[in-house]
């Protein structure tokens, strides 16, 4: 959601310089501080914590299956019928939200070389394979090899180890999520925001581009052509309005407004519903020290 407003990469002034009214100055990714809801986030104190859930749920849905009697089953299968079909990683390279030399290279897009296929590991899952592992919920025999298939499957079965001791499983991963969602909204209509994006808009135009609302509008642009991938043509007008949208952006300190003005936005909303964050981020280390409990034991 934010990534529309970084700056560039090179040419940056000292970490933690700031304008005469405290709004930070950002160039670069090491200039933005951390908002807020951060610490209210699933990766706040785990940068890689959502994989180490995926990783114990794999094991414990894998031990599940070799239990039911499925002595070779992978740890991470793939479906039937998809064993084929790679998925291709589309997620845009951050660094790239920094560097003027990228984007004078690839634009919105990136190296294609970099874009790797990426599928699960392990063999493809049998039918009945299937139906145990993931249960009655898609279907198949309620009864395999002579024991009653978990109506959840040997996945959900994983789920409800690393769930464990938390009450409002939706809460836990939605909520935080939801009012990021809300009150970036309600930053971007503030006029500070507004007043700044003005101003970016406009400079894009005088180094002779689009006009666009806002950053993500022209990250966004459909004449970039993204293929099924995610990737851009990266054609040379792409190009020129990556640069100049990053230029503008270290003109008018686009990212250190929009910052400021959020982070302002943020540490209200924790202060009128702060039961309702730390519940949340109480549950979400709940389903952390699961995960490595579950790791640890295996």
């Amino acid at each position: 959601m934010t990534v529309f407003l970084l700056a560039g990469c090179d040419g940056s002034p000292p970490e933690g310089q700031r304008t005469a009214d405290g709004v930070p100055i950002v160039r670069e990714a090491k200039d933005l501080p951390e908002l807020p809801l951060h610490r209210y986030e699933l990766t706040a104190d785990d940068d890689d914590a959502y994989r180490t859930l995926h990783r114990a749920q794999m094991l414990l849905a894998q031990r599940c299956m070799r239990d039911f009697g499925f002595a070779d089953f992978p740890r991470d299968p793939k479906s039937p019928g998809t064993g084929a079909v790679a998925l291709v990683a589309v997620a845009q390279d951050s660094a790239g939200q920094f560097d003027l030399e990228k984007a004078r290279r690839w634009g919105y897009g990136w190296d294609p070389k970099r874009a790797v296929p990426v599928e699960p590991a392990g063999r493809v899952m049998t039918a009945e394979e299937s139906y145990v592992y993931r249960g009655h919920r898609v279907g198949g025999p309620s009864t395999i090899r002579g024991r009653r298939v978990p109506e959840q499957g040997c996945l959900g079965r994983a789920e409800k180890r690393l769930y464990r001791g938390v009450r409002d499983l939706r809460r836990t991963w939605a909520y935080v999520p939801q009012r990021s969602a809300v009150l970036h909204q309600a930053a971007m209509k503030d006029k500070r925001v507004r007043r700044v994006l003005k101003a970016w808009s406009q400079c894009v135009v005088d180094k002779g581009f689009k006009r666009y609302g806002t950053p993500d509008d022209a990250f966004r642009d459909k004449a970039w052509q993204r293929e099924n991938g995610g990737n851009t043509s990266r054609s040379r007008r792409e190009r020129g309005t990556a640069v100049a949208d990053i230029e503008c952006k270290r003109e008018h300190n686009t990212a250190g407004v929009w910052w400021s003005v959020l982070s302002e936005v943020q540490r209200a909303d924790i202060a009128r519903h702060r039961s309702a964050y730390e519940s949340a981020r109480r549950s979400q280390e709940t389903v952390r020290d699961n995960a490595r409990e579950v790791l640890a034991a295996m």
